[in-house]
């Protein structure tokens, strides 16, 4: 079986050093202090009696999850955006670059490993996890989904840090970019939202109804929390935990009789807040924008491209 030399090479280095035992250790006792401070919460604020206080436990389940995915959505993007500056300072880029590997296939194997990393601590993690599911009695099924969300949110920060660094000669440049990047996505997204809402509120104020526009496409507005982390991840805890979704609740639909009248215009906004699809078109829209951002990195680094480039403009 094919394995990138770079996820290979690097894979081994670390697991002979000692930071990746230190790292486990603090990634775990982390985990065990909000373990801790999730359970004195949930007993003091439990509906249930002390003998019942086990079908609480649950919430360890978002608790800890949403503990593990911010420490990777941190953790992750620092690695990555060290990885081709980190080279270029080391003054080794160029040594990287004349071996038989294409640019994409250094780019994938700097995310692949990154992604390893992550999910090693992931797994580790999973004797704590269990405890959600052994006592507070949730499906297993959670837990390979829970899984799947950490896979996806290690691969979009490794891509946003490989890309920073491909654009950076600094590691501490392209560090900084990273979390520049992480704003645009969880602050840039939210602003056409509240830009809706601060318009509707001021026609409905001012007009006392609103223009057909705002009533047939405005709830379009909220499409771009499909790019939003933050989002997606309350829409999926939210789903599991309290079986209702937290998009539907943002938007505020009309009656049935008129959306059936008139969802054909309406746009999809009506298609994606309906079911799982926010999900899985959440879902497919960071893969693939984790995708563009390898092929724009490696287009970047790809040093026959540069000499074009330079030759074009001679």
């Amino acid at each position: 079986m094919y394995l990138n030399p770079i996820v290979k090479k690097d894979v081994k280095t670390q697991a002979r050093s000692m930071k990746i035992c230190w790292g486990v250790f603090v990634y775990e006792l982390i985990l065990a202090l909000v373990f801790f401070l999730a359970i004195n919460i949930i007993q003091s604020t439990s509906r249930y009696s002390t003998s019942n206080i086990y079908s609480a436990m649950v919430w360890l389940y978002p608790v800890l999850a949403v503990t593990q995915l911010i420490i990777l959505g941190l953790v992750v993007p620092v690695r990555t955006a060290s990885s081709i500056s980190g080279e270029k300072e080391r003054q080794t880029f160029d040594i990287m670059m004349t071996t038989s590997m294409s640019p994409f296939s250094i780019i994938a194997g700097k995310v692949m490993t990154a992604v390893v990393q992550g999910m090693f601590f992931v797994v580790a993690s999973m004797p704590v996890m269990a405890l959600s599911f052994i006592i507070g009695g949730m499906s297993w099924a959670y837990l390979f989904w829970f899984l799947g969300i950490a896979l996806l949110v290690s691969f979009f920060s490794a891509s946003i840090g490989i890309l920073c660094s491909s654009l950076c000669k600094k590691s501490i440049s392209a560090v900084i970019m990273s979390y520049a990047f992480y704003l645009l996505f969880f602050l840039g997204t939210v602003l056409p939202t509240v830009l809706y809402e601060v318009v509707k509120s001021n026609l409905e104020y001012t007009l006392g109804t609103l223009p057909r526009f705002y009533e047939v496409y405005g709830d379009n507005f909220y499409l771009p929390l499909l790019l939003n982390p933050a989002v997606y991840l309350a829409e999926f805890f939210a789903r599991i935990m309290v079986g209702e979704s937290l998009v539907n609740h943002l938007v505020d639909h009309p009656s049935m009789s008129w959306q059936s009248q008139t969802s054909q215009v309406r746009g999809p906004i009506v298609l994606v807040t309906s079911g799982y699809w926010w999900l899985i078109f959440a879902t497919l829209l960071f893969a693939g924008i984790s995708f563009l951002f390898l092929w724009i990195a490696s287009r970047r680094i790809d040093p026959i491209r540069g000499r074009r480039s330079k030759g074009s403009r001679r």
